[in-house]
């Protein structure tokens, strides 16, 4: 058995993270504060990962809160955190599962504080966002597209 080369190591690096769109809509202000209302919400989580320069990848989780109360919206809050990766020496079989699973994994404690920090600002009570399995969403995307006969794919970014 061979030492691998120090230059050939695999590496994973945090380069950054950080906020890379956040939006509030209260359509209903002010009148949604004159009346207590146990709000509905509604969650939908996205992730994405592209490469953006040789090794490096732009990850992305976005979540989506819209609270409701009947017909009425009390508020819309989205919110995509974004990281970049450094990857080296990855074999392409650890490569995606790293990129959506592993990242979405460091980077969803941070769009969980992003959320529940704009929606208190927004005068309303913090949204606490579920723990998240990102190997199931992983590997039912992986399903999903074996089943429509694609391959799994990282978009380069031009």
């Amino acid at each position: 058995m061979s030492a691998v080369p120090p230059g050939e190591q695999p590496a994973f690096q945090i380069e950054k993270i950080y906020v890379k769109d956040l939006s509030l809509e209260s359509p209903n202000a002010p009148q949604v504060f004159l009346q207590p209302v146990q709000p509905q919400l509604e969650v939908q989580l996205a992730s994405d990962a592209s490469a953006v320069a040789e090794n490096y990848y732009e990850v992305t989780v976005t979540a989506t809160v819209t609270a409701r109360a009947g017909e009425r919206t009390l508020f819309l809050a989205e919110a995509v955190q974004a990281g970049i990766f450094s990857l080296r020496n990855f074999p392409k079989d650890q490569l995606d599962p790293l990129l959506g699973i592993a990242c979405p994994n460091i980077l969803y404690p941070y769009l969980r504080e992003t959320l529940s920090d704009v929606v208190a600002r927004a005068g309303f009570p913090p949204v606490m966002l579920s723990p998240v399995s990102f190997e199931a969403i992983y590997m039912q995307r992986m399903q999903q597209q074996a089943q429509q006969g694609e391959a799994p794919k990282i978009e380069v970014a031009r």
